[in-house]
């Protein structure tokens, strides 16, 4: 059997299509490369690109500007080329999308870029069947619009494909791809693996761990057995973590921001319970938010011995 995307949601009330808005900023060059494959062939490293800023979209395209589309705009130094923009839309939900509004959209793009050169490109973070892939305007004698776009539908894709993607866009959606549900575990530990090679930022690091466990979503067995399986990776993370929080502590004195301190150590809190018992209830993120300082201390020393999620927190 293969497992399907989790339909978990993002912590902290994150969408699906900010996570991704992300993903595509940060990664601009990895992003194209994955998703638009059949465009990005001639794109090397000497190529630039960089998001649109999107402030004058809002009042010029009205109802079709969605924040969370991501132009991006490709160029050539030595002029070689004419710039080319890139429009990736995300979808977590393919029943939203509508071709007509995207035709719309990269339509009047071109018009305000005042380019030809658009290359629109669909990410459905599960399966596409059904979805329209052509748009035609026409009479009886001849077709006037003639549109459509990449697509790449992530839930279609084989895990096994790329599991050593040296890109780390794809290494980062390995949960979203096509597995068979026992190698969920392996999974999980494929992403990760990808995010510590292939990212050397620690703040993205952590930013993109939280990205993996949103799709992973691994339940308290397969946290357990992914603990077991790679142990020597799974103390590093927390290691990392702890790391991370004593960094961000010691800032927050320097800085003389108590509330701060207070708000990175309950952040810290929840990505160390997560890293080890999976997706946290809302009442537990709650207390969290709740806690005192000594509580959140006492919380943090227990999770070194804990084998529950309420064994930290009684």
């Amino acid at each position: 059997m293969d497992i399907k995307p989790s339909k978990t949601n993002p912590d902290r009330g994150m969408s699906h299509d900010q996570n991704f808005k992300n993903l595509l900023v940060d990664y601009s060059r990895q992003a194209v490369v994955f998703f638009a494959a059949a465009e990005a062939a001639e794109i090397d490293e000497q190529v630039r690109i960089t998001p649109v800023r999107q402030e004058q979209f809002q009042e010029r395209l009205g109802e079709r500007f969605r924040e969370l589309d991501v132009p991006l705009r490709v160029e050539w130094p030595d002029g070689r080329r004419e710039a080319l923009l890139f429009v990736l839309e995300e979808e977590s939900d393919a029943r939203r999308f509508s071709i007509h509004r995207l035709a719309h959209y990269c339509l009047d793009l071109a018009e305000l870029m005042k380019t030809d050169r658009v290359v629109p490109v669909v990410i459905f973070l599960r399966q596409a069947k059904g979805v329209a892939q052509r748009l035609r305007l026409s009479g009886d004698r001849d077709t006037y619009l003639d549109f459509h776009y990449l697509s790449c539908a992530l839930g279609e894709l084989s895990y096994e494909d790329h599991c050593h993607s040296d890109n780390l866009v794809a290494r980062l959606n390995l949960p979203n791809m096509r597995y068979p549900a026992r190698r969920k575990v392996e999974v999980y530990a494929q992403a990760v693996r990808g995010l510590t090679e292939l990212e050397s930022d620690p703040e993205k690091q952590l930013k993109y761990l939280d990205f993996i466990d949103i799709y992973a979503a691994l339940d308290d067995n397969e946290r357990t057995e992914y603990q077991r399986d790679y142990p020597d990776e799974a103390k590093t993370m927390s290691r990392f973590a702890e790391r991370f929080r004593e960094e961000g502590v010691q800032q927050g004195m320097q800085q003389g921001m108590q509330q701060g301190i207070h708000q990175g150590k309950a952040w810290v809190l929840e990505r160390q319970l997560r890293l080890k018992f999976g997706a946290l209830p809302d009442v537990v993120q709650r207390r969290i938010e709740q806690a005192s300082e000594q509580t959140l201390l006492e919380w943090s020393e227990r999770i070194l011995t804990a084998n529950r999620l309420d064994e930290v927190l009684h």
